[in-house]
């Protein structure tokens, strides 16, 4: 489902859930040539009458915190280890929080897909929910409160309502360098944040599609981010068959679509985690699709190439510093 690397140890993680095999993090040494599994799985504790489906994120802790790993979970939980990834512990909090009989899962389960540390607070941290919400915590994941102001929730046809929670998110990410700023891929379009969550901003107009899955922030510039929208929340395939990632650079103001040197019929998805981009000068994107193309541009998306043959179909793509 996902993949990370921590630098200061050199561990690659995969998160993964299997029917077969239960779900796992496991750990690489070798960046990637050989793979283990930690002694002790991420798992609800025996008493709890729970059992975890997938493993959908995993997120290498802060500089300041040498040796700590946070994974989400479905059905969504948050688990902390403190061993780079060889035992973990369950963060309550989040799991016997009141208003949790309430949340009902998406299409995809009810999945803790995304882990966001607070850089700024090493007791600060968002995770987003589908189908429940955003949450924040303030006090290490003891407790948490939504953030979800302005966001709507009509998935299900009718006017728009703005609840406290019940929104489904399907990716959020903080811009590195600007914290307060953050942008949402929703079930129900794209939003900016602009002071850490508190409220939130459409920013759908211009994109053929309110739906879509994976987004990918600029590495320095606030106001730059990209999208890759499906064509409907029924249809998760380019919009018109038409292969676009779209990119605006004032903030959602306006979006261009980038489309040269993809497909001009492709008919395919970009799953959750299926979008990155590096950290070079003139910043690189990278999508990976669910028929296995991976395309990569050098140029901040103005134009796009891919290598050659197939790979599997894709549920991550990152990219890392050595």
């Amino acid at each position: 489902m996902h993949m990370a690397f921590e630098a200061r140890s050199r561990v690659l993680f995969a998160a993964g859930g299997d029917p077969w095999f239960g779900s796992r993090v496991f750990r690489s040494t070798d960046l990637g040539h050989t793979w283990g599994e930690p002694g002790n799985t991420v798992a609800f504790p025996a008493d709890s009458g729970m059992t975890i489906e997938k493993v959908w994120h995993v997120e290498p802790g802060r500089p300041e915190e040498p040796g700590v790993v946070y994974a989400g979970v479905e059905p969504a939980a948050l688990f902390k280890s403190t061993d780079d990834g060889r035992t973990w512990q369950h963060v309550e909090g989040l799991t016997n929080h009141p208003p949790r009989k309430d949340w009902v899962p998406g299409a995809g389960g009810l999945c803790l897909h995304t882990i966001i540390l607070d850089p700024r607070d090493l007791k600060g941290a968002y995770v987003a929910i589908s189908s429940a919400c955003v949450f924040y915590t303030e006090d290490g994941g003891r407790s948490w409160q939504p953030r979800n102001n302005g966001k709507r929730n009509n998935f299900e046809g009718g006017p728009p309502v703005y609840p406290e929670w019940g929104q489904c998110v399907h990716k959020m990410a903080q811009h590195p360098a600007s914290p307060d700023r953050l942008f949402q891929q929703n079930h129900c379009g794209v939003y900016r944040s602009d002071d850490a969550g508190a409220s939130w901003t459409e920013i759908t107009a211009g994109l053929p599609s309110e739906w879509g899955l994976p987004m990918a922030i600029h590495p320095r510039d606030m106001d730059t981010m990209y999208v890759c929208p499906s064509q409907s929340s029924f249809v998760h395939t380019s919009p018109e068959g038409r292969m676009a990632v779209y990119r605006t650079r004032d903030a959602g103001a306006s979006w261009d679509a980038l489309t040269d040197g993809l497909p001009e019929q492709a008919f395919l998805n970009v799953m959750r985690e299926g979008m990155a981009t590096d950290q070079l000068s003139s910043a690189g994107v990278y999508i990976g699709s669910n028929t296995g193309q991976l395309y990569h541009s050098a140029d901040e998306g103005d134009t796009w190439r891919a290598p050659p043959g197939l790979f599997p179909s894709m549920s991550s793509v990152g990219t890392i510093t050595l």
